[in-house]
C-alpha cells in the first residue's frame, strides 16, 4: 500500500512516474526547485510492485545534500536516519539492515557499481539534479546503463532535475518518457543591481545585503564565488545587521555542525543571513528564505592537461544556475532575486554549466573505465565524450604511476590503485609506500589532501600532517579510521616502519611536480617546467627543493598551495631514473648561436651544467632550426633577390596554387630541414647564415619542371617602351609596377605578365616620383583622366614632355632638351 506523503508539487505527477517505470525501465522527471523531487519520489517508489524489497539508490552530488534528504525522509517517516532511509559517503555511513532507500554521493555510486557489476540487491537509482553534469554522475549513469542493457533489465534508472536538457537526455535513453512537473513556486520579483567591475564582489554583496536587510523582510540567501568571499563578507558585515539576525556561512569545507546550522530555521524572532557557494543551488531547503541576492559568480575547476595542474578559476554561472537561485526565493512565499549585474547580460550566459567530463583530469575515470573492462569512453553510452587529448594525457599519467602497461592493460599495482577510492596520484603514493612499511603515513598524507581542512590550512603539508594526527572532533576522527581501512588493505603492507617525512612519500604521487627554488626566496620552477611562488613568509620559501601537491593560477603566476619539503639525496633514493646526466644542444638566444653542454636534469630542472666544445651534426642542426624557429623568420638575412624569389612564389601558389609552393611563414618554419639545412653547411649561428643559400634554399622548392616558367609568369622586371627595366613587387594579392608615367608613351595596350594573362597594377608617378594615379587600364586612362593629369603635370613640371596623345608619344625618362 503507497504510504501518506505530504502533498508538494511533484505529487501532482507520481502516477506518472509509477506508469514509466511500470511500462519501461528508464524515465526522465524534470521538476523546478521546491517541487518535493528529492525526497518525495524516492519515498512513493518504496511501493512500487516490481521493487520486491531490493533498495532504492538516490544519487545527490554534495555531501550536505545527501544528508539533507536523507533526514528529511526520515523526519517524514517519523524515523531516525539509519533506519528505512539511510546515507553513504566518504567519511559518514549511516544505513542498517532494514535500509531501503539509501541516499549516496556520486562518486560512492561508481566504487558501488565497480564492485557489484549486477547490482544485485537494488530495484532503482535514481540520479538527482543530473543537470550539475559531474564526471562521477555522467559515468554512474553510463554503468547503470550498461548494467541495465547486459545483466539487469529490470533494474529501472530515473533520471531528475530542476534544469534539463530534457531531449537530449531523453535521447541517451533510448527515448525515455519524460514527466514535468509544472511546480507550485510562489512569484519571484526579479531586480538587477550591476555592480562595478573594479569593485570587490563581497563590498557590492555587503551593500545588497545591507540594503535588502532594512528594506524587506524576511532571512537572506546569498551566493558568492567561493570560501575566501564568504569569509571576508562575514568580516565586512560584522555586527551591522543586529543581534536579531545570524550571519552564517555555508561551502563544503564546513564541518557538518556547522552547515547543519546553515539550513536549521532560524530561532524564533530572528532572522538569518546565508553565505553559500554554489552547494545551496539545489537539493537543500533553507527555511525562511524570502530573498536571494546572486552575484553571478561561481568557481569551477579547470584542468589543464599539459601539465596535469587542475586550478580554480572564477566565472559566470549559466543561465540555468541563476535560475536555480533565484527559485530559491519563492519556495514558500512570494520572493525577491536581487542579482548583480545588468539585466542584458543575461543573454550572454552559457545555458547551462559546462559538463564536467569536457575540463577535468581523467586519470581516475579512465583507470575504472579499464576496470569495468572497457578501452575508450567511445564505447560507453555518454552524453558528452571527453576530448581525446585529455584522454591521451591521463594515460601517460596512468603510464607513469605504474597503473598501466605499455599496451594499456591494468597492471597489478593499477588494480590496486583503483581499489584504493583516491585519485590515482595519491593512491599510487600509497601503493610505493606500503612497500616500505609507510602505508599508513601515506593513507593519513591522502586522506588529508582529499578532504580540505582537516590538520588546517598550512601550506607546509608536514605541519597539517602532525596537526592531523592530533586533531579532535568527530570528522578527524572518521578521517583516521578511514587512512586505517586504506592502509590495512594495500597490496603488500608490510609492518608500519618509522614515520618518512612527507616530501618522501610524495615524490611518487608528484614527480613532475618536484620544485627548485630559483630567482630567490619563494620562487620555484618545477620539473614539468612551470614557475612556482610561495609567500615570503612562509617557512618553506626558503627551502631547496619542494614536491608540490597542490597550486594555482595560470601558467607563469601559480601560487603554491600545499608542498613538502624534500632533499636532492631523498629523490635519489626514492626516484633513481629520475635525476639524469646527459649532453644538450642547444640555441642560446642571446648570443644567437648553438653551444654545447653537460647537464644534470631533473625534468625541466637544470641541476648542474658544464659547457662542451662547438658541436656539429644532426643535433647541432636540430637546434639551430629550433632557435630560428623561435625567434621567427624575420632572423634570417635573406637577399634582396630572395626576398623577391620568395614573393613571386608565393604569388604563384595563391593564383596558380600546387605545384607552386607555399613559402608563407609558417611553412617555412615547419619544413626547415628540407630548405635550409642542406645548404647551410656548417652553420651553427645567426651570423653565419649564408645569404646565398637562403636563395638556393627557396628555388629547391620549385619543381624543376617548373623553373623554366618561373620567368615567364612571374618576371623580375619590366622593361619599359623607354628601354628601362623596373622590379616588379609581388608582395600583394597582384603584381605592382610602380614606374613614371612618361616612360609608358607610346603603349596601346595595358602592361601585362604570364603571357598577356596577368595584368600588372601599375602605380604611375611624376618626374619627381610622386604618385600621380593607380590604374588597371592604362588604354582607359589615356583616353580619361590623363587630361586632367596632363594640365596638373604640365603645371608643375614644364621642363618635361607633356603630349595631348601619350598613346603615339615618344617614351621617355628624360626633360626635353634645351630651348624646345
Amino acid at each position: 500500500m503507497p504510504m501518506p506523503l505530504p502533498p508538494l508539487p511533484v505529487s501532482e505527477v507520481l502516477d506518472e512516474i509509477s506508469v514509466a517505470l511500470d511500462k519501461g525501465n528508464v524515465a526522465v522527471l524534470s521538476a523546478p526547485p521546491g517541487a518535493g523531487k528529492t525526497t518525495i519520489v524516492p519515498l512513493h517508489l518504496l511501493s512500487a510492485s516490481w521493487r520486491q524489497d531490493k533498495r532504492i539508490i538516490l544519487l545527490e552530488p554534495r555531501r550536505l545534500a545527501a544528508r539533507a534528504a536523507a533526514n528529511r525522509m526520515a523526519s517524514i517517516l517519523g524515523q531516525s536516519v539509519g533506519e528505512l532511509v539511510g546515507y553513504r559517503m566518504r567519511l559518514d555511513n549511516r544505513i542498517s539492515r532494514q535500509t531501503r532507500i539509501e541516499v549516496v554521493t556520486e562518486g560512492v555510486f561508481a566504487r558501488m557499481i565497480l564492485d557489484d557489476p549486477e547490482l544485485s540487491d537494488i530495484g532503482c537509482v535514481i540520479f538527482d539534479e543530473f543537470h550539475e553534469r559531474s564526471l562521477d554522475a555522467d559515468f554512474g549513469l553510463a554503468l547503470a546503463l550498461d548494467v541495465q542493457g547486459a545483466l539487469r533489465q529490470d533494474l529501472r534508472i530515473l533520471v531528475m532535475s530542476a534544469t534539463l536538457d530534457t531531449e537530449r537526455i531523453a535521447a541517451l535513453l533510448e527515448q525515455a518518457p519524460v514527466i514535468r512537473s509544472l511546480g507550485r513556486s510562489f512569484s519571484i520579483d526579479y531586480r538587477y543591481q550591476p555592480r562595478e567591475a573594479s569593485e570587490p564582489i563581497e563590498v557590492s554583496m555587503v551593500r545588497a545585503i545591507a540594503a535588502a536587510h532594512r528594506q524587506e523582510a524576511g532571512s537572506i540567501l546569498a551566493f558568492l564565488p567561493g570560501q575566501r568571499e564568504i569569509q571576508r563578507t562575514v568580516e565586512l558585515l560584522g555586527t551591522s545587521l543586529g543581534a536579531d539576525t545570524l550571519v552564517v556561512p555555508l561551502y563544503g569545507n564546513l564541518d557538518q555542525k556547522s552547515q547543519d546550522q546553515a539550513i536549521r530555521p532560524p530561532p524564533a524572532g530572528q532572522r538569518k543571513v546565508v553565505l553559500a557557494t554554489s552547494i545551496a543551488e539545489t537539493s537543500i531547503t533553507i527555511d525562511g528564505v524570502r530573498i536571494v541576492i546572486d552575484s553571478g559568480l561561481q568557481r569551477l575547476p579547470v584542468y589543464e592537461a599539459a601539465t596535469g595542474i587542475t586550478r580554480l578559476e572564477t566565472r559566470k554561472v549559466s543561465r540555468a544556475s541563476a535560475d536555480q537561485r533565484a527559485g530559491r526565493a519563492g519556495r514558500t512565499e512570494p520572493g525577491i532575486a536581487i542579482r548583480l549585474w545588468h539585466e542584458g547580460q543575461n543573454a550572454a550566459m552559457e545555458a547551462f554549466t559546462p559538463p564536467e567530463i569536457l575540463s577535468t583530469d581523467l586519470s581516475g575515470f579512465l583507470l575504472d573505465l579499464l576496470s569495468w573492462g572497457v578501452a575508450s569512453p567511445q564505447d560507453l553510452r555518454l552524453l558528452d565524450h571527453p576530448p581525446e587529448s585529455t584522454i591521451s594525457e591521463a594515460r601517460n599519467l596512468l603510464k607513469a604511476l605504474g597503473a598501466i602497461d605499455a599496451q594499456g592493460g591494468l597492471t597489478d599495482d593499477g588494480r590496486a590503485i583503483r581499489a584504493l577510492g583516491l585519485p590515482p596520484r595519491l593512491a599510487a603514493m600509497a601503493v610505493a609506500a606500503s612497500h616500505q612499511g609507510q602505508g599508513l603515513a601515506a593513507t593519513e598524507i591522502a586522506v588529508l589532501l582529499t578532504e580540505q581542512g582537516l590538520g588546517g590550512n598550512a601550506v607546509d603539508i608536514e605541519e597539517r600532517l602532525s596537526r592531523f594526527r592530533h586533531e579532535r572532533g568527530e570528522r578527524a576522527d572518521k578521517a583516521r579510521r578511514l587512512a586505517r581501512s586504506m592502509a590495512a588493505n594495500l597490496p603488500g603492507q608490510q609492518r608500519e616502519a618509522a614515520a618518512a617525512l612527507p616530501g618522501r612519500l610524495l615524490l611518487h604521487a608528484f614527480p613532475d611536480r618536484i620544485a627548485f627554488r630559483r630567482g630567490g626566496r619563494g620562487r620555484f620552477v618545477l620539473a614539468n617546467g612551470r614557475g612556482g611562488e610561495l609567500p615570503d613568509s612562509e617557512r618553506l620559501a626558503n627551502a631547496e627543493m619542494l614536491v608540490v601537491a597542490d597550486l594555482t593560477g595560470r601558467a607563469g603566476a601559480q601560487r603554491i598551495l600545499s608542498a613538502a619539503e624534500i632533499s636532492r639525496a631523498a629523490i635519489e633514493e626514492e626516484l633513481p631514473d629520475a635525476i639524469v646526466k646527459e649532453d644538450q644542444c642547444l640555441f642560446d638566444a642571446a648570443s644567437r648561436q648553438v653551444r654545447a653542454r653537460r647537464v644534470t636534469r631533473l625534468g625541466a630542472i637544470i641541476l648542474e651544467e658544464a659547457p662542451l666544445p662547438r658541436p656539429s651534426g644532426p643535433a647541432a642542426e636540430a637546434a639551430l632550426i629550433e632557435g630560428i624557429q623561435n625567434l621567427g623568420l624575420a632572423v634570417l638575412p635573406f637577399s634582396k633577390a630572395a626576398l623577391q624569389l620568395r614573393e613571386r612564389l608565393g604569388f604563384l601558389h595563391r593564383s596558380l596554387g600546387d605545384p607552386w609552393p607555399d613559402v608563407g611563414d609558417e611553412q617555412l618554419l615547419g619544413s626547415m630541414q628540407s630548405w635550409f639545412t642542406p645548404y647551410q653547411s656548417g652553420v651553427r649561428s645567426i651570423s653565419e647564415i649564408d645569404p646565398g643559400g637562403l636563395y638556393e634554399g627557396l628555388m629547391s622548392l620549385v619543381p624543376y619542371d617548373l623553373r623554366r616558367d618561373l620567368d615567364r609568369l612571374a618576371p623580375t622586371h619590366f622593361e619599359t617602351p623607354a628601354g628601362n627595366r623596373h622590379a616588379l613587387d609581388y608582395s600583394s594579392d597582384e603584381p605592382v609596377l610602380t614606374v613614371r608615367v612618361q616612360e609608358l608613351f607610346g603603349l596601346k595596350t595595358h602592361p601585362s605578365i604570364g603571357g598577356g594573362r596577368i595584368p600588372l597594377l601599375l602605380e604611375l608617378t611624376s618626374p619627381a616620383h610622386r604618385p600621380i594615379q593607380t590604374t588597371r587600364d592604362l588604354v582607359g586612362f589615356w583616353a580619361g583622366s590623363w587630361k586632367d593629369v596632363r594640365a596638373d603635370m604640365r603645371g608643375r613640371y614644364p621642363k618635361h614632355p607633356w603630349p595631348e596623345d601619350p598613346a603615339d608619344a615618344i617614351p621617355t625618362s628624360r626633360a626635353k632638351p634645351r630651348g624646345t
